[in-house]
């Protein structure tokens, strides 16, 4: 069979249909044909279809990749392989997306705008989230409250601190988000607030000694003894992070910026309900509250602890041939009642 033969230009006009010049390493574009289980089969114009594994089309693998790449849709792909023996090309979408949106973060740094992570994991030192589909780290002390597997998919506003596409480093900060606009906020509410107002409020912080309640950006202290009338050991065993609660304002440093609260002053006084139902000589059964060295602090009224002397509560113990504990019940008498002072004495009973 004779071959065909081409003038010198037919030649350079085939060669030419056929040199698309694609290598690894270049941006192109492709219109999406179709789908199987290992990946996306996209037409960039090669002789034949590309392919795009399905771990490097994938941008966020919670969205069906019929979402992501939408067929006959065109889209930039990144080749990461020049053709293999059948002259097929191996692409990336995923290396694309996650570029332009490193760079619209890096845009987001320079203007310090804030932006919005999702919680993807609790891990030691910090929280793991992802922000544009990209993964970043959030440090312990960097987090204005702490965060819980449970919070897990929960959103959190962000601000970015450091970014390196090259290694991969992405740290935020959850804190920096609340301290850039505190000061103006804290100079609104210190404008704002009176001793004596009621005002709702999110437990931000519990301590030791009490527990720190957000208050239109003030962190304003709920002091353990102002959490209830009742005795309680430790501020965690009423309050929860993140719970929203009414309290009220008792007291305002403006030269601190120093707001002191109490959660116990919108509840009934329970001393006045004592003053009017015992009086000395009375005999009341108690549920015993604490025990110390000096005697043991008994709950006469919900919310009013007396105290009985530690050689009545001795004899008791050695007549009865039976330690005292916390929780358990006695019978007393009101030795004296000092309502002014807010004092019980009590004796066991004869």
């Amino acid at each position: 069979m004779e071959q065909e033969k081409f003038t010198d230009e037919e030649f350079e006009a085939l060669l030419a249909k056929y040199d698309y010049g694609f290598q690894k390493g270049d941006l192109v574009k492709g219109i999406v044909c179709g789908y199987d289980n290992t990946g996306v089969t996209v037409d960039i114009g090669a002789k034949t279809a590309a392919f795009v594994p399905m771990k490097e089309a994938k941008v966020n693998n919670d969205t069906p990749i019929e979402e992501t790449l939408k067929k006959n849709g065109q889209y930039e792909f990144l080749i990461i392989k020049e053709e293999d023996e059948d002259g097929k090309f191996l692409l990336s979408y995923k290396r694309v997306a996650t570029a332009y949106n490193w760079r619209e973060l890096e845009d987001k740094k320079a203007a310090d705008e804030t932006v919005e992570g999702v919680i993807t994991g609790v891990v030691k030192g910090g929280v793991l989230v992802e922000v544009n589909s990209v993964k970043g780290f959030v440090p312990s002390s960097h987090l204005r409250t702490k965060v819980t597997e449970d919070m897990i998919g929960s959103k959190i506003e962000l601000k970015i601190l450091s970014m390196d596409a090259q290694q991969g480093n992405f740290i935020l900060s959850n804190k920096k988000v609340y301290a850039d606009d505190r000061e103006e906020t804290k100079r609104d509410t210190f404008a704002k607030i009176e001793v004596g107002d009621k005002i709702k409020g999110e437990v931000v912080r519990i301590t030791d000694f009490g527990a720190f309640i957000n208050i239109g950006g003030v962190d304003g202290l709920l002091p353990l003894s102002q959490i209830s009338w009742k005795w309680i050991d430790h501020p965690s065993d009423v309050l929860k992070i993140n719970d929203e609660i009414e309290v009220e304002i008792i007291g305002i440093d403006y030269d601190k910026q120093r707001v002191s609260l109490s959660l116990k002053n919108l509840e009934p006084d329970p001393w006045i309900e004592a003053k009017e139902k015992i009086k000395e000589g009375d005999e009341v059964e108690g549920t015993i509250t604490r025990i110390k060295h000096f005697g043991a602090f008994v709950e006469v009224i919900d919310g009013v602890e007396a105290l009985l002397p530690n050689s009545d509560l001795t004899e008791w113990q050695n007549k009865n041939n039976k330690t005292l504990q916390v929780g358990d019940k006695i019978q007393t008498v009101i030795l004296k009642f000092n309502p002014d002072d807010r004092r019980i004495s009590l004796k066991i009973k004869d």
